[in-house]
């Protein structure tokens, strides 16, 4: 993995640039990280980031507000391999905006959606760009399939997740067992195919893939672990966003019985 010799650069609103190209086994990636205030874990996650690639790749860094305390944490971050672009979000407010913005301004065939608190298993990171390699539209890190693990966190929320994603996969055969997780990597062809009408929240993962799935894209998954954050506030909102979750649920339902009956 990509840990060679690094240099000092200089951050300005054009981001920070890194350095050549390692390899070209893997398609051009970009990362889309929404932050809030992520001063305490914006650093460990490009570190982490940075230890599971094999090619340099872009990373927007998507905040809503100058004064968000991501910022000064980027100022000397020196890498090789990364291309650090903070990008205020201009979109609107909001966790769901920042994901739509950062996957509307990514360029690159391959685009992964990761959080800023460090609780993504990046050490799948070589797996899914894999199975992009292989054809998949969608590749999802999943914590309910065999090897994947939940440490940590809300129990109501994790048995809500759990279920929404088991349970759509022995009703509708979706192929994924963890629909709600947001960390997911996606093609750009799959982005410019579809709409994304989301405006809640985290949903917007989960209705990425089903419209996939619904349009014929091939779905893959990992098996990855997901951990709560250890520093920082989160800003998910469970009651305020468990009505859009269960817009996409039923649509995937209403696919699968409407297929049935044609």
């Amino acid at each position: 993995p990509g840990n060679g010799a690094r240099r000092n650069h200089t951050l300005d609103r054009s981001g920070i640039r890194g350095g050549q190209n390692l390899t070209n086994i893997a398609p051009a990636l970009t990362v889309v990280i929404p932050v809030y205030n992520e001063a305490d874990n914006i650093l460990r996650t490009l570190t982490e980031l940075e230890k599971n690639l094999f090619d340099t790749c872009t990373v927007l860094i998507v905040y809503d507000f100058p004064e968000d305390n991501t910022l000064p944490a980027l100022q000397g971050y020196e890498s090789e391999i990364l291309t650090l672009k903070p990008t205020l979000n201009t979109y609107g407010k909001g966790a769901v905006n920042a994901i739509r913005f950062g996957l509307d301004h990514a360029r690159t065939e391959a685009i992964l959606v990761v959080m800023g608190d460090l609780s993504d298993d990046l050490s799948v990171l070589p797996a899914m760009l894999k199975e992009v390699e292989a054809g998949a539209g969608v590749v999802c890190g999943s914590r309910y399939m065999k090897g994947g693990k939940q440490i940590g966190g809300p129990w109501f929320k994790k048995l809500l997740s759990r279920t929404a994603g088991v349970s759509l996969r022995y009703l509708v055969g979706f192929p994924t067992h963890d629909v709600t997780n947001s960390f997911k990597m996606y093609t750009r062809q799959v982005l410019d195919f579809i709409t994304i009408e989301s405006r809640g929240g985290f949903e917007i993962g989960m209705e990425i893939v089903i419209k996939a799935w619904i349009n014929g894209f091939k779905v893959a998954e990992v098996p990855a672990t997901w951990r709560d954050r250890e520093a920082g506030d989160s800003n998910f909102r469970l009651c305020a966003w468990l009505p859009c979750y269960l817009r996409w649920y039923f649509v995937a339902i209403h696919f699968k019985l409407r297929s049935l009956m044609s």
